[in-house]
């Protein structure tokens, strides 16, 4: 498989490392401006961009690839409020899209770990409460891991309205979001009661199960038109 990898910080170097691991090739790699205009015709060769990039970059770098009909994998956060406008652009024109708050096997576990307890914790009447550490390069607060398990519990449990980064009200979620040292990424769920207290934690050691993830996204996505999400990889 030929691969684009556009954004080629920390996480680009790592897609990299492990797509040549697996026998791919990188074709291009792209990540300012000027790269864009320069390389253009190596982005026509890919059959898959992974995109890893910065929040106002990322609806730019997915528009310019779909310009082009090449399928993309977006694991940036923190772009969210652009997403209908994207999804709409892709089905209507078929388009491919992958997208993720987190690519990691593990997390995607602890998502579906998070839904039963959420309606557990609705049923027999605990408190629930998260914490996300990250490194202090984080641009985004809470992660869009931290978001995605706070929606994924006011989905399922009615105790809840909205979630918070500050302690207001019982039916508010509060996430509590710490930035220190190089953290590659630590996410809490508790569920306490007057009797006990269950707490579900995802530690990432490094950035290679994102970018394994990653990269079975993009094995998935080739050849497919739509929206995807890793629910429908695992």
């Amino acid at each position: 498989m030929k691969i684009a990898i556009i954004g080629y910080g920390k996480m680009g170097h790592e897609v990299e490392k492990a797509a040549l691991a697996k026998g791919h090739t990188v074709v291009v790699t792209i990540d300012n401006p000027q790269e864009w205009e320069e390389r253009l015709n190596l982005l026509k060769q890919a059959d898959v961009a992974i995109e890893f990039s910065q929040p106002d970059q990322v609806v730019d770098n997915i528009n310019r690839c779909f310009d082009l009909h090449i399928p993309i994998v977006v694991g940036t956060t923190a772009w969210q409020d652009h997403f209908e406008e994207i999804k709409a652009r892709c089905l209507a024109e078929g388009q491919s899209l992958f997208t993720a708050p987190n690519f990691s096997i593990g997390m995607n576990i602890m998502f579906m770990l998070n839904k039963q307890l959420a309606k557990f914790a609705e049923k027999y009447g605990y408190q629930l409460s998260l914490s996300e550490t990250h490194h202090i390069h984080k641009l985004d607060k809470p992660s869009g891991t931290a978001v995605k398990l706070a929606n994924d519990i006011l989905n399922i449990n009615h105790n809840y309205d909205n979630w918070s980064l500050n302690v207001s009200d019982d039916h508010t979620l509060y996430i509590e979001a710490i930035r220190e040292g190089e953290v590659f990424g630590i996410h809490s769920v508790s569920a306490t009661s007057p009797a006990d207290k269950i707490t579900i934690t995802h530690e990432a050691f490094n950035r290679q199960g994102l970018a394994a993830g990653a990269l079975a996204a993009a094995v998935f996505l080739v050849g497919k038109t739509g929206c995807f999400t890793m629910e429908d990889l695992f």
